[in-house]
């Protein structure tokens, strides 16, 4: 079986494709990622092949470039490809999704923003709640490798067949991937400076720590590590956020 899934688009997302298959397949084991290309033998059915592979990986690589969400759908000019039922990138996140399996929405570039899941067609609307990571085509050696360590932690079945063991180099503060559990959403990561550790829920964010802390939805705000005043107000939700990059 496959443990990870590189989902992508051809235009805009397949060199980084092929990328993670190399770094991943070199850390984890050729047979350990599907990628379309090198894992449908010829003669076989890829419909049951790519929808069996999605639905039994561990993980989903979801790459998403600047035009993912826009991208055209070839065979309806003027259409949106992620609007066609039939387009793949969508069918196999769906599978995926419905199959339970760990989405990780691997963006490409720093220019790609969080998903909206307004714009989303509504069966893979939650992808836009699964926290992301992100690779840039300057950095891409090392971001594949964090990217691996951080899958290492989550995913027993690739500690398992890991071949290297983590990194050196400093991994940047943001919240660890989390895994999805009967649609719901949220997790626990650290982040830098004074902030502590920060749990998030469907509620909102709570952090604990030095320095400020906020908590809830509206917001309460206790400053000072707890010694200062306690300033609460109610009002719009601060919009979900990704990574601070």
């Amino acid at each position: 079986m496959h443990e990870i899934f590189v989902n992508y688009r051809t235009k805009g997302g397949k060199e980084v494709a092929y990328s993670c298959d190399r770094a991943l397949s070199a850390r984890f084991g050729p047979d350990s990622v599907f990628l379309a290309r090198k894992s449908i033998e010829p003669g076989n059915n890829y419909i049951d092949v790519l929808v069996r592979a999605a639905r039994r990986s561990h993980v989903l690589l979801a790459l998403v470039d600047e035009e993912w969400i826009d991208a055209p759908d070839r065979n309806r000019p003027g259409k949106r490809a992620l609007d066609n039922p039939q387009d793949w990138v969508r069918r196999e996140i769906e599978e995926a999704l419905a199959s339970g399996v760990l989405i990780v929405p691997l963006f490409i570039g720093r220019r790609v923003e969080q998903l909206d899941p307004r714009r989303l067609p509504r069966s893979i609307a939650e992808i836009a709640e699964c926290q992301y990571t992100r690779v840039d085509q300057h950095s891409l050696e090392a971001d594949l490798t964090r990217l691996g360590d951080r899958l290492v932690r989550l995913v027993p079945a690739l500690a398992a067949l890991d071949r290297s063991g983590p990194s050196d180099d400093p991994v940047p503060a943001e919240p660890d991937l989390t895994v999805r559990n009967d649609h719901q959403s949220g997790g626990i990561g650290q982040v830098s400076g004074t902030v502590g550790t920060y749990v998030h829920d469907a509620r909102g964010p709570l952090h604990t720590g030095g320095g400020p802390q906020v908590n809830g939805d509206g917001t309460n705000v206790i400053s000072g590590d707890n010694h200062g005043g306690i300033r609460q107000g109610f009002g719009t939700r601060t919009p979900r956020g990704g990574e601070g990059k």
